[in-house]
């Protein structure tokens, strides 16, 4: 993959503004219950934001994004933090409804159903995971994500999606989403997606990864190869990171569809996440992308009713 030429991010630091309560602490600690963490700790994403400067002006992605994964414990964990050049007021109304989330969502290959429904006094998305091309919705995975909005102040968006139980005995699935304004109509995020594997999920896995997933790899560059090539992070730790970058992407072109009148917002978000996906294609290219549109045009109108 080529780098970039070094960019200027169009964002001012001495602008930020506001305490943000941060859940996943960069470190790589453990990810702790939202209401758990004191509000002190809003000076924690300040801070990362002022760490990454230069992360976010120059990188192999070609914009402000820096992405974080690890493997330990059992646990994957996959980070993007990002400068989006959308105003937060916008962000946080966006962000902070379940049924957008469904929208969003859906964007992901893996992602064949998702409706925001009431159950037991919460709001749950239903989501219905399955193959990357595709494929019943009979067939597929059912996940059911507790929704909480956290926050959602003038300076603060918190969201924290929950399920216990994921497909192939994976479990403690967790989406946190967390922004604040930083000056100039911008807003910096962070994206925090993580899921346990016990023994027989890391069989299941490793199996993927060993077949049609093997010469799959993540964004981490971990060194070159013998002929001079870049060598990137693989095994476990390159499917959360690409996991992780379709889940961000999703967020983006949702966001970015914004700008064109309601009844052109689907195309435009579909459109965009695919060209997205595929500036990386080493890392996200699956499907042809007539055949993603026609799927996700399918998957999109099914869900608009409950199954």
């Amino acid at each position: 993959m080529a780098m970039p030429a070094e960019r200027k991010l169009p964002i001012s630091r001495a602008a930020c503004c506001g305490l943000f309560a941060l859940w996943f602490l960069s470190s790589g600690a453990q990810m702790t219950r939202a209401e758990d963490v004191a509000i002190s700790s809003a000076v924690v994403l300040q801070a990362k934001y002022a760490d990454l400067g230069k992360q976010l002006e120059s990188n192999a992605f070609g914009k402000p994004l820096v992405m974080e994964s690890s493997d330990a414990g059992g646990t994957l964990r996959g980070s993007v933090y990002a400068a989006l050049g959308h105003p937060f007021a916008t962000f946080k109304e966006g962000l902070k409804q379940p049924d957008h989330w469904c929208e969003i969502l859906i964007l992901h290959l893996n992602t064949k159903y998702c409706r925001a429904t009431a159950l037991d006094g919460q709001t749950v998305l239903q989501v219905n995971i399955g193959r990357k091309s595709d494929q019943p919705v009979e067939k597929s995975s059912r996940v059911d994500f507790a929704f909480r909005v956290v926050d959602a102040t003038q300076s603060r968006l918190a969201v924290v999606l929950d399920a216990d139980k994921g497909p192939f005995n994976t479990r403690n699935y967790r989406i946190v989403l967390e922004a604040v304004p930083v000056g100039n109509g911008q807003t910096f995020m962070h994206l925090a997606y993580s899921y346990a594997y016990g023994a027989a999920a890391k069989i299941g896995l490793m199996a993927y990864l060993s077949t049609a997933g093997s010469r799959k790899v993540g964004f981490t560059v971990t060194g070159r190869r013998n002929n001079g090539e870049i060598a990137y992070v693989d095994g476990l730790r390159g499917l959360i990171e690409r996991n992780t970058m379709r889940y961000f992407l999703a967020i983006e072109a949702w966001l970015g569809a914004l700008s064109v009148p309601p009844q052109g917002r689907l195309e435009k978000r579909l459109a965009d996440w695919y060209a997205a996906a595929e500036r990386y294609p080493r890392q996200l290219h699956e499907i042809e992308r007539e055949d993603y549109l026609d799927m996700k045009r399918r998957e999109y109108q099914r869900q608009q009713s409950p199954l």
